[in-house]
């Protein structure tokens, strides 16, 4: 029997507990529940089982996991029945049985969303408590609450502006019907329901709909003069009427107007909007059940949809948002650093609205940066590249034009695949500011090139498809990134299974696999990228080198990759120098290397002609190196793979550091032992490393010398500790190779894979007497400057200068804590505005902090003495009669 279909226009929470005739998503798969089969289990527990109609066979394993949770915990602090909940919910989606949906079991056990995906995650007490389905519901789960509740918070907030408050409450059916009738279009045009900005631009398609079919009295004086004169919205009509105004014929595709003013109040791009509606909610519009009359929607029609939908995703029920219903509560957090602003600007300032910084508003602010930062010469070469084009010795216009094109369909089809069918155009719109960028950061690089070679010609360069490819897939994933369709919330990892599959997963290195590169290639370009496009700002630029950090550990080491080909080079060709030897660990890693040097120099002479500064440049790299002839040529080595080394031993000993830092603070003499055979382990048992984790050799490493040092930890202790440091995944110690196609934990990964390939090694720290200890790795600060970080102003505490951003953004945008403005270079208007400057650093008793507790007395800010009289605090010198600050502004500008 089918579940019952609601009635009323209304979601009450009540509405919501299953009853017998409603719970079950599908009841072919839920049979009814055998009491009788039962009865050694508790009588609560299968109370709990019945009115969520689980099947016979969801309840007897829910109930050992019980046990086995119950047995592991060393205390029970929840209440039992949340548990069962939990262990109900883990036991139903690891058989992928449709029993009930989140919002049915949060209701039984009184809990909301983030309480209780922490509760679940709570069991996994052991290492195959929570399997990799489980897990990858649950991060599904919390992105997409997370993404619903912004997309509520700013719906709640738009609607404030747009509709008109009138006796009759009529203005909440509709914001109820419009809101519904968006859930009910995400869910059916999108894939992935956990994308911020597709689904924020379908809610402005969906807000522009329900305002141009609102009666004018329920409008803003804003909305409503911004409705087109053609789009004359309908009135209301009574019950006699109603059959007349449903002939009417429906109404044009989109009102442009209403929706470039929606766009403009919400930071939004109109464009792709626009694109939006046209490609993919025009469709829904379209699909059945939907009609494009005037006088749709209809509350109950819309709730039938959408329960239909809710059910058969199995989560939770977006339309108690609206309600305000407990289980979809926002946590209680405190007010963050960056929507902290002034309490309020005095009477003789410049009022400036600053906004808070919310989810929403930051990947539009990142959005708008992204474009306004892009080469005006739009998808085309500039007229500077296209010259470095003509001077190489094959011209290799037509080869980018040609790969541009191919790589172009594959990209969209691919997108369109995992994001929704109809969001095809959308790819292509991401792909064609990808391939700005990616022109935008060729010629930077070229000219750096230029600059440090003194050459024009980069034919070699510029004819090499890997260089290409690497370039523009760079600048795909920066795309993605900033789009935030490419995060690390799954800690990069990539595998299909339960309701997160890998073709609907667009995360790095997701683009790898549609342009077909492999990562090894990729890694090379990325800091050359990084230097040649300083406005990246610094979430892209931790994104990249997460992205880097990430082929370093895992992704690098898959089978099949180019860095075993050069691993084999380097020892069956005899090169005169190990891959990174371990005596130049403690010198500063040299940040040297450009593009150009990793992908047309991949051979590095063993010994030097030109000076290190000056590497061969990429015109004469094919002419023979001359030496002087009383020395013997050494076999080459690769650069780029030194570099790779380079970079991933100081990775893992930073690692491995942290790691020791949470179980071993009172054996801090083990830690140099245990890099030492971590480190003879990454340089010469390479081969565990094909298809593994960087981290599956640091946790064997750290165990295998506790063992032999008589230290008491259980690899469950450093498993425990290991989830809690940055970028991990529990996959990594859940889903280990040990032999060809069969995996297992990292337990079984050490008895029967490390420990049988080191074992010789291992013991020998047994010996009192310890072999020669590898070199701690100096662990520089990141190669990647952060150019638009704010820097202190020498000699003084609280002033800090930015470089100035696109003059596109809005001050409150670019600087959301700031009172003031200053760009240096730029009109700034009358003197007198740079006095309040000196008056606002200076005051102590008028300039305050908001504090949290708006009743309570202020406190002060710090007093700033800088330029008192023109004295420099710092070193007491008397300055001329211009200001220390502008002085010190105008030399870093």
């Amino acid at each position: 029997m089918p579940p019952k279909k609601r009635n009323s226009g209304t979601t009450q929470s009540k509405e919501l507990k299953p009853s017998a005739e409603s719970a079950s998503p599908d009841k072919k798969e839920s049979p009814a529940l055998s009491v009788k089969k039962h009865r050694d289990k508790d009588a609560e527990f299968v109370t709990l089982c019945k009115s969520l109609h689980v099947t016979d066979l969801v309840c007897d394993r829910a109930w050992m996991l019980w046990k086995t949770v119950q047995e592991s915990m060393d205390e029970v602090a929840d209440s039992q029945k949340r548990l069962w909940g939990a262990c109900l919910f883990v036991s139903a989606t690891d058989m992928d049985v449709a029993c009930f949906t989140l919002t049915q079991v949060l209701k039984e056990v009184n809990l909301n969303v983030k309480q209780f995906l922490a509760l679940v995650r709570k069991l996994d007490v052991n290492l195959d408590t929570i399997s990799t389905k489980v897990n990858s519901a649950l991060t599904r789960l919390e992105k997409k609450y997370d993404v619903t509740l912004a997309l509520y918070q700013r719906f709640e907030k738009t609607c404030k502006k747009i509709f008109a408050l009138v006796s009759d409450g009529k203005e909440r059916e509709t914001m109820r019907s419009c809101w519904t009738m968006f859930l009910l279009a995400k869910g059916r045009v999108l894939q992935m329901e956990d994308d911020l900005v597709i689904s924020f631009q379908l809610l402005l398609c969906t807000l522009e709909l329900c305002i141009k079919r609102c009666p004018p009295d329920l409008l803003q004086p804003l909305y409503k003069s911004a409705i087109s004169k053609v789009q004359s919205p309908p009135t209301r009509t009574s019950r006699r009427n109603q059959s007349k105004a449903k002939s009417r014929p429906p109404e044009p595709e989109v009102d442009l107007q209403l929706l470039k003013t929606l766009c403009k109040e919400n930071e939004c791009n109109a464009e792709e909007v626009k694109n939006v509606y046209q490609t993919s909610f025009s469709a829904f519009l379209d699909s059945p059940g939907l009609s494009r009359s005037p006088d749709y929607p209809q509350v109950n029609d819309l709730n039938q949809q959408y329960e239909e939908h809710y059910l058969k995703s199995r989560d939770f029920d977006g339309r108690l948002f609206f309600d305000r219903d407990e289980t979809v509560l926002a946590p209680k957090v405190e007010i963050s650093q960056v929507e902290r602003t002034p309490k309020k600007n005095l009477p003789d300032e410049d009022t400036v609205l600053i906004p808070p910084q919310t989810p929403i508003r930051a990947a539009m602010t990142s959005i708008q940066q992204l474009r306004g930062d892009l080469p005006s010469s739009g998808d085309q070469p500039s007229t500077n590249l296209a010259t470095y084009f003509k001077n190489c010795t094959v011209d290799p216009t037509q080869d980018v034009l040609k790969r541009l094109e191919t790589l172009g369909q594959a990209f969209s089809q691919r997108f369109g695949q995992a994001v929704g069918p109809r969001c095809v155009v959308l790819g292509r719109q991401r792909f064609t500011l990808g391939v700005r960028l990616y022109y935008k950061v060729m010629e930077a690089m070229l000219k750096s090139e230029e600059k440090r070679l003194s050459v024009q010609n980069f034919s070699k360069l510029l004819n090499d498809s890997t260089f290409h490819t690497s370039l523009l897939a760079c600048a795909l994933e920066v795309v993605m990134a900033t789009y935030g369709e490419s995060s690390f919330k799954t800690g990069g990892y990539n595998y299909g299974g339960g309701c997160d599959s890998a073709e609907t997963n667009v995360c790095f290195p997701w683009i790898l696999d549609v342009v077909n590169l492999a990562a090894f290639d990729f890694y090379k370009v990325i800091e050359s990228f990084i230097k040649a496009d300083p406005t990246l700002s610094k979430d892209i630029v931790k994104h990249l080198e997460t992205c880097e950090n990430l082929i370093m550990e895992r992704i690098a080491w898959r089978m099949g990759s180019p860095l075993f080909e050069l691993l084999t080079q380097e020892h069956e060709g005899g090169a005169a120098e190990q891959v990174e030897t371990p005596a130049s660990f403690n010198q500063p890693l040299q940040h040297n290397h450009t593009a150009a040097d990793l992908y047309l120099s991949p051979m590095r002479p063993g010994l030097r002609v030109l000076p290190p500064e000056s590497p061969a440049t990429p015109s004469s790299s094919s002419q023979p190196q001359t030496q002087p002839a009383s020395q013997t040529p050494r076999l080459p080595k690769s650069n780029s793979l030194s570099l790779f080394y380079k970079k991933l031993y100081r990775l893992a000993y930073t690692r491995l550091k942290i790691l020791c830092s949470y179980l071993l603070p009172s054996h801090p003499e083990l830690e140099p032992i245990i890099w030492t055979l971590f480190q003879h382990t990454l340089q010469h048992e390479q081969e565990l490393m094909i298809d593994r984790h960087l981290d599956q050799l640091m946790m064997s490493a750290m165990y295998a010398i506790c063992k032999v040092k008589s230290v008491d930890l259980r690899f469950k202790t450093i498993v425990t500790a290991y989830k809690n440091m940055p970028n991990t995944n529990q996959e990594t110690f859940k889903h280990v190779l040990i032999t060809e196609g069969h995996y297992d934990s990292i337990i079984v990964f050490y008895n029967q894979v490390f420990m049988q390939k080191l074992k010789t090694n291992i013991l020998q720290y047994a010996s009192t007497r310890l072999p020669t200890l590898s070199p701690i790795p100096q662990i520089p600060r990141s190669p990647y400057k952060f150019p638009n970080s704010p820097l202190r102003v020498p000699g003084s505490n609280n002033v800090y200068i930015s470089p100035m951003k696109s003059p596109r953004m809005s001050p409150g945008i670019m600087t959301p804590r700031s009172r003031m403005l200053v760009s240096i270079g730029e009109s700034f208007g009358m003197s007198n505005r740079f006095q309040k400057i000196n008056q606002m650093v200076n005051s102590s008793d008028r300039s305050f902090k908001r504090t949290l507790d708006l009743g309570s007395t202020p406190k002060p800010l710090k007093r700033l003495r800088f330029d008192v009289d023109g004295q420099d605090e710092a070193d007491g010198s008397k300055s001329g009669g211009d200001s220390t600050l502008i002085q010190k502004l105008a030399e870093m500008s």
